[in-house]
């Protein structure tokens, strides 16, 4: 007769103990160890139900040569409805994949995945929608509400994963969509749904069922305070995507990006922008994030960034005063605390700015975050100029990575940067003296100025040459001395 047992398993890092630990050994997280029920007579020959590549008796495995005919994925894409969902995706939604899309509560999963679902379904693909938080009224308001009255697309409230691989097998959907997988759960299984246990084994049993019949599956997943996708880390290792949802509830834009993706480029981004009735896409996003941009701004600058193929244009600003404390501020939204700090010294000692009295802010407009060191240029651009209190050109854009010795050194897809500032009406670009090799051509067919440096002087040249007044009186008078 099967005994059953207790164990101890980490929320956090998956790992079991006998007992209960108040500090997890293995991942350090306090409070994390669950006590689940364990049978303890689990015969040893019998194999998980959602294993992949299973025969029956008599059957061997097969195996396909590489010098066979692959039919190519690309024809098989079917449209989101969503042309930057398409991209971040690869070009489309590929038959048989399994996608992964997380991201702070309320910040639109549920609203994406249902006009989703109404585009797909325009395609002649049948939807089903299973809605593990909420009723079938409250969803079906929601959809209406989003314009989602398609026959193809179908709902149903239902938690427990038993019957939703049996409705699936019955409906076979062309894309199936499980919101969330944190609240689906198995019978066989005595913990608690959102635990370890609960969701590798569910989402296994999701990931053949995407496999074996061929079927599109996207999972809603919650995320934790730190940013992370609650559940075990190797939720994410199943899955061939994963979409992170991110914005700011006090911006109406919604940024998505692709973290892994096997089947299409990683680091992609789609803007999205939330209205009343739904979310719409931002075609532009580099004229979004700078149409409040005020012309000749003290401290701001624009930084053409890239966001995995796409070039996105954003401002930068800074602003640097005087401080009366022993340890001025340094504050940073949107760019690496550490870089700032590192911004900071070079322009000390290559500038004489002289920041250590001074209390210096960061910010990125918009909510963006940037995190390509590409932007070293223009942040340290944006602090000069609030230092030395001169209004940068309107017209200026910048990029480009600042090392130690005080180099300015190249920076990836400098042509698709300055096409994209060009395209917006930027007329003079200021990047590395290493690219221009890489723009010969650019040169001839483009009529913006083009401003190569090779060091942090070239940009004080570049800004007017002339150091922070606080600091000249300083060197004088140590001169005097």
């Amino acid at each position: 007769m099967a005994k059953m047992k207790s164990i101890y398993v980490c929320q956090e890092c998956g790992s079991q103990r006998a007992r209960w630990e108040g500090r997890c050994s293995e991942c350090g997280t306090w409070n994390s160890l669950v006590e689940e029920k364990q049978v303890s007579s689990t015969p040893v020959s019998q194999g998980r139900g959602w294993a992949l590549g299973q025969t029956q008796k008599g059957e061997t495995l097969k195996t396909v040569k590489l010098s066979d005919t692959i039919t190519e994925t690309q024809k098989q894409r079917v449209s989101t409805g969503f042309s930057e969902l398409d991209r971040v995706l690869g070009g489309g939604l590929v038959h048989g994949s399994y996608i992964l899309v997380g991201g702070d509560p309320g910040i639109g999963k549920s609203t994406l995945l249902l006009q989703m679902a109404g585009g797909v379904a325009d395609h002649n693909q049948n939807v089903l929608y299973v809605s593990a938080e909420e009723s079938v009224h409250q969803t079906a308001i929601r959809a209406q509400r989003l314009g989602v009255r398609s026959n193809n697309v179908e709902i149903v409230s239902e938690s427990l994963l038993e019957n939703i691989l049996e409705l699936a097998k019955t409906k076979k959907p062309s894309v199936l969509v499980i919101d969330s997988i944190q609240t689906v759960y198995m019978s066989e299984i005595q913990s608690a749904p959102g635990s370890v246990s609960q969701v590798r084994e569910c989402a296994g049993h999701l990931m053949s069922l995407a496999k074996n019949m061929g079927m599109t599956i996207f999972l809603v997943g919650h995320v934790t305070k730190e940013g992370n996708i609650a559940g075990p880390r190797v939720l994410e290792h199943m899955v061939d995507t994963v979409l992170s949802f991110e914005g700011d509830h006090h911006h109406q834009f919604r940024l998505l990006r692709a973290i892994k993706n096997r089947f299409g480029a990683t680091n992609e981004l789609g803007v999205f922008q939330m209205q009343n009735q739904g979310l719409t896409e931002v075609s532009n996003p580099s004229e979004f994030f700078l149409e409040d941009r005020q012309s000749s701004s003290i401290g701001s600058s624009v930084f053409a960034a890239m966001e995995g193929t796409r070039p996105l244009l954003c401002e930068i600003q800074a602003l640097a005063i005087n401080s009366s404390m022993a340890n001025p501020r340094r504050t940073s939204l949107g760019y690496d605390y550490n870089r700032v700090h590192m911004i900071l010294a070079i322009l000390d000692k290559f500038l004489n700015l002289n920041s250590s009295h001074s209390d210096v802010f960061i910010n990125v407009v918009g909510g963006l975050k940037v995190s390509e060191p590409a932007a070293d240029l223009a942040v340290a651009a944006a602090i000069l100029s609030s230092s030395i209190n001169k209004a940068l050109p309107s017209s200026i854009c910048f990029f480009g990575e600042i090392g130690l010795t005080g180099e300015v050194r190249a920076a990836n897809f400098a042509l698709e940067r300055a096409r994209e500032a060009s395209k917006l009406g930027f007329t003079h670009i200021v990047l590395p003296d290493s690219n221009k090799k890489h723009l010969n051509q650019e040169l001839k067919e483009n009529s913006a100025k083009f401003s190569y440096i090779k060091s942090m002087n070239d940009l004080r040249q570049l800004l007017g040459g002339n150091t922070p007044q606080k600091h000249r009186n300083r060197t004088m008078e140590s001169a005097e001395h």
